[in-house]
């Protein structure tokens, strides 16, 4: 452990000394949980006037965040594949009250993401305030979505990048010069597996389950990069983000082997939280003061990151090499549009 004190410390912000590794000891530990992190906004029950929309709720992190969201008297619509697991999760006394708009997407069909912006739409009244793009799978076996494209690159980033393009409009047009609206993209640490294979988006006749993930999760963050780049200007910033470690039973059920050699290995539990403090990251980034205005950032314990330290190991808080790159950002971009068929 006390080689760890050579390595720079990467985080800024107030929930920076939080995430030191001196005091890290697990989940449950100092660092903010989701709801802390609305309270010291300031922001229970005042947010009446936004709209929020959130991805994948029906496990793992997104539960948490739209409880979290709901407490600042937003109006949150919620979406999910599996619509009856995602009620049972997030209990009736959300759903009956209205609190919680909830709507059916299957990310791995484009013409389900078509359907669910459409809805959107209809039920919002023409408003969105900040979208946060949740949903994920994680390590999959090699496999393709209904349009071809390899299963993790399709679901992580094409679906959210074409529910971001039907939605902008809104977005633009939600901002004002008090409240700008934001993209929020729950990417990775894992991001640093692999950057984008431009090469061979799909891992044609060389797939690798964790490669394919780390293409996904910085093709996130090119995509949170561009929407500041493009749109920042007018009021509308991204925000890219690592959650942490947690424990997710979905998200990692092709992981199990490498999440049993993970509880045998004291440091790296003591950097796991509980899903109560992995989703403060999404919150923070959807609603901290701190950020009005700026966008492009990659965050992690609540807190703005900088670069990985060079002797930094996977656990280690920090972006990767290729996290930011103006020409491949705008390589994807222009990719992405192509693939998913938009102008």
């Amino acid at each position: 452990m006390a080689m760890l004190s050579r390595v720079p410390f990467q985080l800024t912000g107030r929930y920076a000394e939080r995430n030191k590794w001196e005091v890290v000891n697990g989940p449950g530990d100092s660092r903010p949980t989701a709801l802390e992190v609305i309270e010291d906004e300031g922001l229970v029950r005042t947010m009446s006037d936004k709209v929020v929309l959130i991805t994948g709720v029906s496990s793992g992190i997104g539960p948490e965040t739209v409880r979290a969201m709901v407490s600042t008297g937003a109006t949150i619509f919620a979406t999910a594949r599996k619509l009856d697991q995602a009620r049972e999760v997030l209990g009736s006394s959300l759903l009956e009250n209205g609190a919680v708009n909830l709507l059916f997407m299957d990310q791995t069909d484009l013409s389900s993401v078509q359907a669910c912006a459409a809805e959107f739409r209809q039920r919002s009244d023409g408003k969105l305030n900040v979208l946060i793009n949740n949903a994920s799978v994680m390590k999959t076996p090699e496999g393709r979505t209904k349009d071809g494209f390899e299963l993790q690159f399709g679901t992580n980033h094409l679906s959210h990048f074409l529910l971001f393009y039907l939605l902008k409009d809104l977005l633009l047009s939600s901002s004002t010069p008090e409240s700008h609206s934001r993209v929020v993209n729950v990417s990775s640490s894992g991001h640093r597996y692999c950057p984008v294979r431009f090469d061979n988006l799909n891992f044609e006749g060389e797939y690798n389950g964790w490669a394919a993930y780390g293409q996904s999760k910085t093709a996130m963050i090119y995509m949170t990069n561009q929407i500041e780049r493009l749109y920042g200007a007018q009021g509308l910033h991204g925000y890219s983000l690592n959650p942490g470690s947690f424990v997710s039973p979905n998200l990692q059920k092709f992981c199990q082997e490498e999440m049993e050699e993970t509880k045998s290995d004291e440091r790296k539990m003591k950097y796991f939280v509980n899903i109560q403090q992995a989703c403060a990251t999404s919150i923070y980034a959807a609603v901290s003061k701190d950020l009005e205005g700026r966008g492009a950032l990659y965050l992690e314990g609540a807190s703005v990151a900088g670069p990985v330290p060079p002797d930094g190991d996977v656990i280690e808080y920090g972006y990767g090499e290729w996290a930011y790159d103006r020409e491949k950002e705008e390589k994807l971009w222009e990719i992405s549009k192509k693939l998913v068929g938009v102008e």
